[in-house]
């Protein structure tokens, strides 16, 4: 399986805005929904966006639910995560991934090949 890569994190202030990008060249990702995951220190990975194939349907961790969008250019092979008013709450590692079901967020069956993630850090 191609890793997918994450980039677009940094450190931002409280109320600040990032936009990560996933690049999702593997085909693994044709066809399929992608999810935005994050990990944040000492926790488990959990789910933060999702979009379809299409891009016409998006769902939401409650979380990040009217701060979060999701999109996708599929020409380009990149799903974008659009972060605005963040909260020191959404310091974590932030990975994309293939699924097979956009809510409940499922991963595609079989993908084990999670990328580097990319950090968001948000100061109070």
């Amino acid at each position: 399986q191609v890793q997918p890569v994450e980039s677009g994190g940094g450190s931002v202030q409280a109320g600040g805005s990032l936009r990560l990008s996933c690049s999702t060249s593997g085909r693994i990702f044709t066809n399929s929904p992608t999810g935005w995951f994050r990990r944040a220190s000492g926790k488990e990975r959990e789910f933060a966006a999702g979009i379809s194939w299409s891009g016409s349907t998006t769902t939401f961790a409650d979380s990040v639910k009217g701060r979060f969008t999701i999109s996708r250019d599929n020409a380009g092979n990149t799903v974008y995560l659009q972060m605005n008013s963040l909260k020191p709450e959404d310091t974590a590692v932030y990975y994309c991934a293939p699924l097979r079901a956009i809510w409940p967020p499922l991963l595609l069956t079989g993908f084990n090949s999670w990328g580097q993630g990319t950090q968001v850090t948000v100061s109070s």
